[in-house]
C-alpha cells in the first residue's frame, strides 16, 4: 500500500512540473538556510566543548562602584590568589593566575616569529585539558621552561625534536622546552594561546609584578579556578562575594563584588551592565534560529500555498477515490506521502546546496564548521527535522483536500467556496511580512554599523602603522628610530605609546586636583606617550599645546581629552595640577599643558572614556607610532621601515599593524551580524517571490478563458494586467503596514544595547516598501504578460 502511494505521489510530481519545481526548490533552500543555521548554532553553543572539566571551570569576575555606576570586568589584584588559597581553598580544586594573552618574539637559531601566548601557573595543563604530544605534562615546574603548541613548534623547529632545545624569548630570556600541545581548536577559549611560560619566570622578572604581591589597588591580572565537583559556583561564588572587599579596607569605597563566571558563560553570556549580567552573543544566538525558523516558515507556506490552490484540478481525484471506498483516513495519507516525497527530495537538494556553499559561508561567519558526516545526533535531528516539516507543509492540503464531498465533486457542482482563497492570501501576508521586516532589519544594523564608522575618530588613521616592541632591547632606543625612520624617507614623524593606538591597556585612579568633589571615585584611561603624540597621529588640540622637546617640564607634563575635562569638571584646565598619590613623591605633580579631541580607542559604539596622556619617562613604550610618508606609494614606505627595522633588531621578527585596519575590526562582529543578515534576507525574499511565481502563474492559469473574452471585447493590456496584479499587490501592501511597526519595536530594543547608535528613519521603511512592492510587480508581470499577450483563439476554441 505504502509503495502504491509514493507511486502516484511520484507521478504526480512529474505529472505538475512547474509546480513541484517551486515547492522542492523553495523548500530545499528553506531547509538549507535553516541547516546552515543550525550548525551555526551548534557551533556557537558547542563552544569551550574542547575542556574536559568545562562545568567546574570558571574566571573570577569582580564588580566595582564608581561614582554610582557599577563596571564588571574580569581583572583582578594579585593579592586575590593568596585570598582565595588561604582563606577559601576548600572550594577549589585548582587556583590558576594567569597574565593577558599578549605577543612576544620567539627565537631558535636564525628563526624567529611573532606569536601570542600567557604566562600561567603550573594547573594550567589540567586546567586548558592541554593534550601533550610531546615532553612532560606538567613542564611548567621549573621557571625557566616553557610550552609550545604544535603549530608553533613546527615553526621554529620543523621536524626536529623541540624537547630539551633553548629558545629565546623577546631575544632576552633564555627558556628550556619541556613540552609541546596540541592546538587548541578555534572554537574554544585559548586557541591563540600558542606557548605559556610559568608564572613563576613572570614574577621574577618583572618588577612592577613584584610589587603588586600586596597591591589590591592593582587590577592587572586574570584568576581562573577550578571548583570541586561537589559544589556549584553559585554556592561558591557567594561565599567568595566580599572577599576582596574584607581583605583590602582601603578598597572597600568601591564596594567590590566578587563572582565566578563560568566557562559556559564566556562567549555567549559575557556583557554586564550596572553590574548585571545581559547577555551577549547568545542574544544571535536567538536571533538566527528565529530566522531560521521562518525561513522554513516561508518554504512551507509555498507547499501550503500551491497545494490548496490547486484544489479544484483534483477535487475529481478526490470525488473518485472516495465513490469508489477510499476512506477520509487514506486519503489524508496519500496527500502526507507526497508531502514526504517532495521534503525528502529537498532535504537531499538542500545538503547538496549546504556542501555547495559551506565554505562561502564559513568565511562570512568566520567559523570553521565542518560537515557532521558521522554525527548520530545530525542525523537523528535530521530525520525528526523531515518528518516534521512533511507533516508542517503537507497536513493542511492533507486535511482541506480530504474534506471534499464527492457527491458535489462528481456532479460538477462543486466549489471552493467564496473564502477559500482567504487561507492563501493570509500566508501571502504572512510570507512578505517577514521578508519586509527582515529586510527593514538588516537596513537597520547596516545603518549602525555606518553611523558608527562615519563618527568622527578624532585622529588621522590614513597611512599611520604601530609596530609593536616589546623586547627589553627596544628600551632607550625610541629617539634613535625615530631618527632614523624619518631619515630613510619612509616616514615624516614618529611616537611611542604604551597602549596600542586602537585600545587602551591601563586604567588608573588616585589623583587628586583643585575642585575635586569630596568622595568622588576617579577612573581615568592612561597612556604613556612621547614627545611627538599628537603630531604624528595629527590629532585636534583644543586648548593649550602637545608634549615639547623645548620645556623640560613635560616630562611631568599631562594632556586631558575633552571628556575628562568635563568628567573632572575643570575651568579653564591649562596649567593646573593633577597629583598622583601613588607616586614615590606626590608632591610632584603633573601639570595639565593641553587638551585633545576626543579619540575613540576602545568601542566605537560607547562613549569616548575620560583619559590622560603622560610622558613617557620611564620608557614604557609598546608601540612605534609611523606617520607613513604622504609622498610615497606604502609598499615602498613599508620596505624602508623593514630595512631599519631589521639593521637595529636583525635578530626580532619585523611586524606591523596598519591602524586603520586595527580599527575596522571594532565593526566585524556586527558587520558579520548584518552580512548573515543580508544573505537570509535575500534568500527568505527569493523563497516568497517564488510561492508568489507559482500562485500567480496558477490564477493565470484559472483565468485564462476570462482573459480571452476580456481581450475580444477590447479590454487593454495594462486593463488586464492590472486585473491579475492588483490582488497580489493589495496584500504586499497590507504585509507592509503590519510589518514596519513590528520591525520597528525590535530593532528599536537592538539599538539600545548602543550608548552611541543612529536612529530609524522613515527613510528605511520606503526603501524595504518600494523594494517589496517593485520585485513583487516584476514577479507577478512575468506570469501576468504572458497571459495576456496569449492568443485569444487557443483558450476559446473549446468552449
Amino acid at each position: 500500500m505504502f509503495r502504491n502511494y509514493i507511486k502516484i505521489a511520484f507521478r504526480n510530481l512529474l505529472k505538475n512540473r512547474i509546480y513541484s519545481f517551486i515547492n522542492i526548490s523553495g523548500l530545499a533552500l528553506g531547509m538549507a538556510v535553516t541547516i546552515m543555521i543550525g550548525l551555526w548554532i551548534t557551533d556557537e553553543l558547542s563552544y569551550n566543548n574542547y575542556f574536559e572539566s568545562k562545568a567546574t571551570i570558571a574566571q573570577v569576575f569582580q564588580s566595582q562602584t564608581f561614582n554610582g555606576k557599577i563596571g564588571t570586568g574580569p581583572a583582578i589584584p594579585r593579592p586575590l590568589e593568596f585570598e582565595l588559597r588561604e582563606n577559601y581553598n576548600d572550594n577549589f580544586k585548582h587556583v590558576m593566575m594567569s597574565s593577558w594573552t599578549q605577543p612576544r618574539y620567539l627565537r631558535y637559531g636564525k628563526k624567529s616569529i611573532y606569536r601570542e601566548g600567557n604566562f600561567m601557573q603550573e594547573p594550567a595543563p589540567d586546567v586548558l585539558s592541554l593534550k601533550i604530544l610531546q615532553g612532560e605534562k606538567y613542564g611548567l615546574k621549573e621557571k625557566n621552561s616553557i610550552m609550545l603548541s604544535k603549530s608553533t613548534a613546527e615553526t621554529l623547529f620543523g621536524s626536529t625534536n623541540p624537547i630539551g632545545k633553548i629558545i629565546k624569548v623577546n631575544n632576552t630570556d633564555d627558556l628550556l622546552v619541556t613540552a609541546v600541545y596540541q592546538d587548541i581548536p578555534v572554537n574554544n577559549a585559548f586557541h591563540d594561546t600558542d606557548y605559556i611560560i610559568p608564572w613563576k619566570h613572570y614574577i621574577t622578572t618583572q618588577e612592577w609584578i613584584k610589587r603588586s604581591a600586596d597591591s589590591w589597588g592593582n587590577n592587572s591580572f586574570q584568576l581562573f579556578v577550578q571548583i570541586h565537583d561537589n559544589t556549584t559556583m553559585d554556592i561558591v561564588s557567594s561565599k567568595i562575594k566580599d572577599a576582596k572587599k574584607k581583605a583590602a579596607a582601603d578598597e572597600a569605597e568601591f564596594n567590590p563584588q566578587l563572582f565566578l563566571l563560568p566557562m559556559k558563560d564566556w562567549h555567549l553570556r559575557s556583557n554586564f551592565e550596572n553590574g548585571v549580567q545581559t547577555g551577549g552573543r547568545i542574544e544571535n544566538v536567538w536571533l538566527f534560529g528565529i530566522i531560521g525558523l521562518f525561513v522554513l516558515l516561508l518554504a512551507c507556506i509555498n507547499f501550503v500555498n500551491l497545494s490548496t490552490a490547486r484544489s479544484e484540478k483534483r477535487a475529481t481525484e478526490v470525488g473518485i477515490r472516495k465513490s469508489i471506498g477510499s476512506q477520509r483516513g487514506q486519503l489524508i495519507f496519500q496527500f502526507l506521502s507526497e508531502s514526504f516525497l517532495v521534503v525528502v527530495f529537498s532535504f537531499v537538494l538542500a545538503l547538496a546546496i549546504v556542501l555547495l556553499f559551506l565554505n562561502s559561508f564559513n568565511n562570512l561567519a568566520s567559523k570553521e564548521i565542518v560537515f557532521p558526516w558521522l554525527s548520530l545526533q545530525f542525523w537523528s535531528v535530521s530525520l525528526v527535522f523531515i518528518i516534521l516539516t512533511a507533516f508542517l507543509a503537507g497536513s493542511y492540503p492533507a486535511l482541506y483536500l480530504s474534506s471534499f464531498n464527492p457527491v458535489s465533486v462528481l456532479k460538477g457542482t462543486f466549489k471552493a467556496g467564496r473564502f477559500a482563497a482567504v487561507p492563501r492570501k493570509i500566508l501571502v501576508v504572512t510570507q512578505f511580512t517577514v521578508s519586509i521586516a527582515l529586510i527593514i532589519g538588516t537596513l537597520v544594523v547596516m545603518n549602525q554599523i555606518q553611523h558608527s564608522k562615519d563618527r568622527p575618530v578624532g585622529y588621522n588613521k590614513e597611512g599611520l602603522i604601530q609596530i609593536p616592541v616589546m623586547s627589553d632591547e627596544f628600551i632607550g632606543k625610541a629617539d634613535l628610530m625615530r631618527t632614523q625612520f624619518i631619515a630613510s624617507g619612509a616616514a615624516i614623524e614618529m611616537a611611542t605609546t604604551s597602549s596600542p593606538t586602537t585600545n587602551v591597556w591601563s586604567n588608573r585612579g588616585g589623583y587628586t586636583w583643585d575642585g575635586k568633589p569630596e568622595g568622588f571615585q576617579e577612573d581615568l584611561a592612561y597612556t604613556a606617550v612621547s614627545y611627538e603624540f599628537t603630531k604624528t597621529l595629527d590629532i585636534e588640540l583644543l586648548a593649550g599645546r602637545g608634549f615639547s622637546r623645548e620645556f623640560a617640564s613635560d616630562s611631568n607634563a599631562v594632556i586631558l581629552n575633552e571628556t575628562a575635562v568635563k568628567y573632572m569638571g575643570l575651568q579653564d584646565p591649562i596649567g593646573k595640577y593633577i597629583r598622583d598619590s601613588d607616586t614615590e613623591d606626590p608632591d610632584e605633580p603633573l601639570q595639565i599643558i593641553g587638551v585633545i579631541k576626543d579619540m575613540i580607542v576602545q568601542s566605537p559604539y560607547s562613549p569616548v572614556k575620560q583619559a590622560m596622556y603622560v610622558f613617557d619617562k620611564d620608557n614604557n613604550a609598546s608601540f612605534f607610532n609611523l606617520r607613513l610618508h604622504p609622498n610615497k606609494s606604502v609598499s615602498s614606505s613599508l620596505e624602508l621601515v623593514e630595512q631599519t627595522f631589521k639593521k637595529n633588531f636583525p635578530n626580532l621578527p619585523f611586524d606591523y599593524q596598519f591602524i586603520d585596519q586595527e580599527y575596522a575590526k571594532k565593526f566585524r562582529a556586527e558587520e558579520r551580524i548584518a552580512s548573515l543578515a543580508k544573505v537570509f534576507t535575500l534568500l527568505a525574499i527569493f523563497i516568497s517571490l517564488l510561492g508568489l511565481f507559482g500562485l500567480a502563474s496558477f490564477v493565470a492559469e484559472q483565468r485564462t478563458k476570462e482573459i480571452g473574452v476580456r481581450k475580444i471585447l477590447g479590454a487593454s493590456l495594462g486593463n488586464l494586467w492590472m486585473l491579475l496584479s492588483k490582488d497580489f499587490i493589495k496584500l504586499v501592501i497590507i504585509a507592509l503596514f503590519i510589518a514596519g511597526p513590528i520591525a520597528y519595536y525590535f530593532m528599536s530594543q537592538w539599538l539600545q544595547k548602543f550608548s552611541y547608535r543612529t536612529d530609524i528613519s522613515w527613510n528605511i521603511f520606503l526603501i524595504a516598501g518600494s523594494g517589496a512592492l517593485i520585485i513583487t510587480i516584476i514577479t507577478i508581470s512575468i506570469q501576468a504578460i504572458k497571459s495576456v499577450t496569449a492568443n485569444p483563439v487557443d483558450s476559446l476554441r473549446t468552449e
